[in-house]
């Protein structure tokens, strides 16, 4: 006999279980990888929908010295270097951050409302409708390069619409994976599957860098085709939780061959067709396995007075206790730590969010790229995110204090940014290492907020097992968070017209206030003899 294949002997391995884990892990992955995805191509695109219009400003500078070139100038404005509309004004800034807040601003206003009705939906079927129209609106937006629409209100009418849609995204996902894995190393699960985010901005930028030069439109066209097509895979294969599959297991598990028959003869040998009443203190079943001196009615079958053969039904009861209700917003609220980490989130997402969305713009600034360029080298801030999120997962378990390790990264990282803003003038080298340091610091507290901190308040011991208020937390945490994310990059377009100095000098006093909302937890787990999960340590009601 052959010896098994040492990849099969892998395979065979895993129980059931397992593989499903294993499933939910990747496809929840791949799912919210796509969010991000067709989030990213808005800030590759704005260094090619003003890139002409600095051109022209140089242009007419040396024109206002040399005189007699203006009327030439006006028309090579007009037709060619700044030929795309709206964007060919000097407030072309402030127009591009009007943009990123009016989608973030609808997603932070969504996400309070997403958390209350994913609760009460299917999050399949909710997910599902979320992925399909988010791809519609983003296609629609790269649909105004290709039939030339030159409408400001066109776009943010996508933006809004988009952001909107966009938030039922996070609290599905993170409800599914925390459905499928427990509170053991969930801090090392959720760093490594949170990882998402910083892929789906990778692939994004890539994506869009690739078309942003020629055709602009197909860098949001085919990242929204990407997310419709997941949302698809979605429908057909995501299950929400173990419990679902017990059906079909016992379906599974029920004979399909012959089915045995029993005669029935009657009752206590009666065979005409009666309807007996018992009194509740005189009920006694007549069947051997039933439970005796039942207090309950009840009553016996009609039967015909000949002999029928019945067959017998392999019958699976599956014992299901009642649902708990949903919790409330204010009943969320009210879970210790909710607050505190969802003001944290709210900083420490503004500064995650200008980086998103104006980074490679600065880049292209500073190092004097071009879009695609500065496109790609914007990737590294996400590969950094990736190293600093899995990093914080594992301290985090390995120390029990979530609150602390989110601190300490966050002190880190404001002199971290105040170096980059330096060091990003003396070449690629420099910038490359700070993208990385810059990634890790800034993402990684943002990545166990949102996932871990996430799941270990939304089944915190205060709710007393009810296990449907993890929507509700998640979205709590990340709608006050996204507050943020929408007022980052609109700061960041108003004070970007001043000098760059004064947007890093604004990134730096939001790490010290997100490290501010997080010194009442922080005291709290020092001041614990045993260091123990979060989710385990009780902490002080508001």
């Amino acid at each position: 006999m052959a010896a098994i294949p040492p990849g099969i002997r892998l395979l065979v391995s895993f129980n059931r279980d397992q593989w499903y884990r294993a499933l939910t892990f990747i496809l929840t992955f791949l799912l919210y990888t796509s969010f991000h995805l067709s989030r990213k191509p808005i800030s590759i695109v704005k260094s090619e929908l003003h890139k002409n219009c600095s051109s022209v400003s140089e242009l007419e500078t040396m024109a206002s010295s040399g005189g007699g070139q203006q009327p030439s100038l006006q028309s090579l404005h007009t037709d060619v270097d700044c030929s795309w509309k709206p964007f060919d004004k000097r407030n072309y800034k402030q127009l591009l951050g009007a943009m990123d807040y009016s989608f973030l601003c609808a997603y932070a206003v969504g996400m309070y409302l997403s958390g209350i009705i994913g609760e009460r939906l299917p999050i399949r079927l909710y997910l599902t409708f979320g992925m399909l129209t988010s791809g519609l609106f983003t296609c629609l937006f790269g649909l105004g390069y290709i039939y030339n629409i030159h409408s400001l209100g066109f776009y943010v009418f996508v933006q809004v619409c988009n952001g909107l849609v966009q938030t039922t995204g996070w609290p599905s996902v993170v409800t599914c994976i925390s459905n499928w894995f427990g509170k053991g190393r969930r801090g090392l699960i959720m760093g490594l599957w949170n990882s998402h985010t910083s892929v789906g901005n990778i692939l994004g930028s890539l994506i869009a860098g690739y078309w942003v030069s020629s055709n602009w439109g197909m860098s949001f066209i085919v990242p929204g085709i990407v997310i419709a097509a997941m949302g698809v895979v979605c429908f057909f294969f995501l299950i929400e939780h173990p419990n679902d599959l017990k059906s079909i297991h016992a379906q599974n598990s029920s004979p399909t061959t012959s089915v045995p028959a029993k005669c029935w003869n009657g009752v206590n040998g009666q065979t005409e067709m009666y309807l007996q009443y018992k009194d509740k203190t005189q009920a006694h079943s007549y069947f051997t396995d039933s439970v005796q001196n039942r207090k309950s009615y009840d009553t016996e079958l009609l039967l015909p007075r000949d002999s029928v053969c019945v067959p017998v039904q392999p019958v699976v009861v599956v014992k299901r206790e009642s649902e708990p209700s949903a919790i409330s917003f204010m009943g969320a609220l009210r879970i210790p730590g909710v607050i505190e980490f969802s003001l944290c989130l709210l900083f420490a997402k503004l500064v995650s969010y200008t980086f998103l969305f104006w980074l490679p713009l600065y880049i292209t600034k500073a190092a004097h790229l071009d879009a695609k360029k500065a496109g790609d080298l914007s990737t590294l801030f996400d590969v950094g995110g990736i190293v600093g999120g899995i990093l914080a997962g594992v301290i985090s378990d390995k120390l029990g204090k979530r609150a602390t390790t989110c601190a300490v990264m966050l002190l880190l990282s404001a002199p971290t940014l105040y170096g980059f803003s330096m060091i990003s003038e003396f070449g690629l080298g420099p910038t490359i290492g700070m993208l990385l340091v810059c990634g890790g610091l800034v993402n990684g507290p943002y990545s166990l907020i949102t996932t871990a901190v996430s799941a270990d308040l939304g089944t915190h011991k205060s709710l007393k097992g009810n296990a449907r208020a993890l929507s509700t937390v998640t979205a709590i945490i990340d709608g006050t968070g996204s507050v943020g994310a929408a007022l980052g990059p609109l700061l960041a377009g108003l004070l970007s017209a001043g000098g760059w100095d004064q947007v890093f000098y604004m990134l730096m006093t939001a790490d010290f206030f997100a490290l501010l909302f997080l010194l009442r937890l922080v005291t709290k787990e020092l001041s614990s003899s045993k260091s123990r999960p979060i989710s385990t340590v009780e902490l002080k009601e508001h």
